[in-house]
């Protein structure tokens, strides 16, 4: 195997574990609603509050400072990014004032902004134009697997000793992986290697390392892109930090059965996040937008029949969670990872880590209403 394809799944596996880890601090949240709910006696409210205090700077920080990753370096964005959150949730269940746990989820929101597109640029400066969509979807299993083990695991540890311990093991693994990135997780231009096969490449050194917001959004496709992962990802994070604590108030499912039948929206994601390679090469001719497009709209019809026969049953429910997770999931890796990266770094552009950053971050001004709309949820 030759050293570019020894640094390129190098780099793969460390970006993979790194990233799916952020997931351990983000899937709790939604677990915990309930316990913190009667614990602490916060109104939903107050708990939608904690959703746009992580949200919040997540989609702002990525969206006007997505080109951090194309100055300072995706190896030390990524890395930092890790290190950061994990500092700021590992003392998350010592405390019982509202006010800092509003803080350390803004932090943890923050420092997460920083890993998703840089975790993209780094591994992208190692894959060919002919290995895009297959990498870069196998990649985008990383969040949903993420999901999966994090809320197991936050159940687990609810579960056994309590939610003011479901942060701490978590925070312990992201501030690992942190370092394992700053010393493992290096560019081709950092090693003075050249990877053949990349049409888009930086063409001349003079080239600036930063855009502005603007000039990100003259970018042809930019625009449509954000509002297509804006819609995508409104409905992700509803059920992300809502779905268990409807499962449990309204159809009367256990708490642990809420959190672990949570993850069949994950499930899916693996599996149309793994396979939206193979489905865009075989049905739409590698065009990404195009296949994005189709399953965007087959996964709004999936979710409005979940709605619909909600008590039909847990079997049910499981197919057409299944479902949905799989065309959202899908859909939203190719137009967050490839398609972005495409866009920002053709033509010499060194802009692939603000493309990721504005079209991933833009959703979460959604937050916003996603909050408000399920407050009124018995």
């Amino acid at each position: 195997m030759s050293t570019v394809q020894n640094r390129l799944w190098t780099s793969f596996i460390v970006a993979w574990i790194s990233y799916a880890l952020t997931y351990f601090l983000r899937k709790p949240l939604g677990v915990m609603k309930t316990d913190l709910e009667h614990d602490l006696s916060l109104s939903k409210f107050q708990l939608g509050l904690f959703d746009t205090a992580l949200l919040l700077p997540y989609a702002l920080i990525q969206t006007f400072f997505g080109s951090l990753g194309d100055r300072y370096g995706a190896r030390r964005t990524f890395g930092y990014g890790l290190i950061g959150s994990g500092m700021a949730m590992i003392t998350f269940g010592w405390w019982n004032d509202y006010r800092l746990f509003l803080l350390l989820l803004f932090l943890n929101g923050a420092f997460q902004s920083l890993c998703w597109a840089a975790a993209n640029k780094g591994l992208g400066a190692w894959v060919t134009d002919t290995q895009r969509n297959f990498i870069f979807g196998l990649f985008g299993t990383c969040p949903f697997a993420g999901g999966i083990l994090g809320t197991a695991l936050a159940v687990y540890i609810q579960g056994k000793d309590g939610w003011r311990f479901v942060h701490f093991q978590p925070s312990i693994y992201c501030i690992i992986a942190g370092f394992s990135v700053l010393f493992l997780f290096r560019e081709p231009s950092e090693l003075n290697i050249a990877v053949t096969g990349k049409e888009s490449v930086t063409k001349s050194s003079d080239l600036r390392s930063r855009m502005t917001i603007m000039e990100v959004c003259r970018l042809p496709m930019v625009k449509e892109i954000a509002a297509t992962v804006f819609c995508l990802k409104v409905v992700r994070y509803a059920i992300y930090l809502w779905l268990p604590l409807y499962l449990k108030q309204e159809l009367n499912y256990s708490t642990s059965d809420a959190g672990l039948f949570s993850t069949m929206f994950d499930v899916g994601g693996v599996a149309g996040s793994a396979t939206i390679g193979y489905v865009l090469k075989r049905f739409f001719n590698n065009e990404g937008c195009l296949g994005a497009g189709v399953e965007t709209l087959l996964s709004a019809g999936t979710l409005l029949s979940f709605l619909a026969f909600a008590k039909a049953g847990i079997t049910i429910n499981s197919i057409l969670m299944l479902i949905t997770g799989a065309l959202n999931c899908g859909a939203d890796i190719i137009l967050c990872s490839s398609v972005p990266i495409e866009i920002g770094e053709m033509d010499g552009r060194n802009a692939g880590s603000a493309v990721i950053g504005f079209v991933n971050g833009i959703f979460g001004m959604t937050q916003q209403n996603g909050t408000q709309d399920n407050i009124g949820m018995k």
